[in-house]
Order: C-alpha cells, then sequence, then structure tokens
C-alpha cells in the first residue's frame, strides 16, 4: 500500500513539474524572448535560409498578437516602443494578420519614400551606399552565383548590407511611387532588394500597422544550410558554425 501510495505521489509529482515547466515556456515565449526560423531569402546577407533566431518581444511593448494564437483580449500596443529606423523586425501580415514576416524598418511615420533606379531615396534625399565585394553563394546544382553587395546608411546612422541583381535597375520593384508612411505604420522592406516581397507592394505587405509588430530580432542561435534544427543526422556536413550566437543589425 505505501509502495503504491509513492507510486502515486511521484506520478503527480512528475505532472506538476510539466505543467510547471510548460506555464514557464509560455511566459516566456510570450513577454521575453519567442524563437523563429527563417525559411525564405529575402533578408541575405543579414539573415539566411536556416538561421534560427530570438526575437524580443517586450523592445516595442505588446500587442495581442504577442499572446499565444494571436488571442484578441485587447487592441492597439501596451508598454509600447516605437521600432528605430533599420531594427530588423518580426511582424504579422497585413493581408491575414497571421504569417510572420521579417523584415528591416526602413520608413517611419510621416516619411516620403521612394526607389528610383535600384537606389532609395527618404525624404527627398538619395540614401548613401557603397559597394563592397560581392556577395557569393551556390545553388543547389553547385553552381557558384555573384550577387553586387553594398553598405547602405540609412538616416540616424545604421549601415548595413544589401544585395542587388544585375540588370533590375528598370524594374517596376525599382522604380516606385512615392510612398507617405501612414500615422502608427512602418515601411519595411528586405535586404535582398531584388529578391523580396515588402512594403513596395501595397496590395501585398504595404504599410505595417504598429500593432503587427511582434519583436526585435537579436541574435541567431542555430543556422544550418538547408536542415531543420531538429535533423541531427545533418549536422557534421550543414551546420555554420560562425553564426551561432550573433547579433543581428
Amino acid at each position: 500500500m505505501a509502495s503504491s501510495r509513492r507510486k502515486s505521489s511521484g506520478f503527480w509529482e512528475t505532472v506538476r513539474t510539466v505543467i510547471y515547466a510548460i506555464v514557464i515556456a509560455i511566459v516566456v515565449r510570450t513577454f521575453a524572448y519567442e524563437p523563429f526560423n527563417i525559411p525564405s531569402s529575402s533578408m541575405v546577407p543579414t539573415l539566411l535560409v536556416g538561421d534560427y533566431l530570438f526575437v524580443s518581444k517586450f523592445s516595442y511593448g505588446y500587442s495581442h498578437y504577442s499572446l499565444p494564437f494571436s488571442l484578441p483580449l485587447f487592441s492597439g500596443r501596451i508598454f509600447g516602443h516605437p521600432p528605430q529606423r533599420g531594427d530588423v523586425v518580426v511582424f504579422k501580415y497585413p493581408a491575414d494578420n497571421r504569417t510572420d514576416y521579417i523584415k528591416r524598418v526602413i520608413g517611419l511615420p510621416g516619411d516620403h519614400l521612394q526607389m528610383i533606379h535600384g537606389e532609395l531615396w527618404i525624404n527627398g534625399v538619395k540614401v548613401p551606399r557603397v559597394q563592397v565585394d560581392d556577395y557569393v553563394e551556390h545553388d543547389e546544382a553547385g553552381n557558384t552565383l555573384r550577387v553586387a553587395e553594398y553598405m547602405e546608411t540609412l538616416p540616424g546612422g545604421v549601415t548595413h548590407p544589401i544585395l542587388r541583381q544585375p540588370g533590375t535597375d528598370d524594374d517596376s520593384m525599382n522604380n516606385t511611387q512615392v510612398y507617405v508612411v501612414p500615422p502608427d505604420h512602418y515601411f519595411m522592406m528586405g535586404d535582398n532588394r531584388d529578391n523580396s516581397a515588402d512594403s513596395r507592394i501595397l496590395s501585398g505587405v504595404g504599410y505595417v500597422p504598429a500593432e503587427n509588430l511582434v519583436g526585435r530580432a537579436e541574435f541567431i542561435f542555430f543556422s544550418a544550410r538547408g536542415g531543420a534544427l531538429w535533423e541531427v543526422w545533418k549536422w557534421p556536413w550543414d551546420i555554420r558554425w560562425g553564426r551561432f550566437f550573433t547579433a543581428i543589425h
């Protein structure tokens, strides 16, 4: 009888421990840091497909999108702090308010932005950029691909890399209307400028409401070429060790 009681007590102690762990994980994920992975190349070279990163949920305060399953318990933001130009941000895609996107904040409320022959203009001033060495990558067939890489300096002083494909200066995404960012909205762009669905497409991402911001990308904690975090058998060949615990700028 005593042995049976000890086994029952041990079982419920394990259940309580698991419940505590789940509650702690939910609290941390909701209010502190949430992990995300990068599924597309729109933020290359800053973020690569297969990067896993932590996003700080407290950087911009909280909206209902901070909650598990985006429960609509309140509107707007609480403890809100506006993002800075140049921040790399996770947000909910405005067209469905469900899908997570990650881009860089380029335009703030009230800004006028335009792309002219592939160059970015903000409030009537061309954003300076300097070409550096080509960005080199390899496709699935092993072919070497080279793309022009620039260091762009945004108003306020944030310098970050961008990629530009040759022969795209006359494309519609590189010759745009003047965008005027509405109050409480932000203009987002990918660093891989010619391979990014971003705020330049008003019928898609468009202007991102402040309420849709999830958090600021802080650092990469794992990275692997073409493999998922759980695919441990691929680690010896696919892991990018040099990207572990690198800050995101």
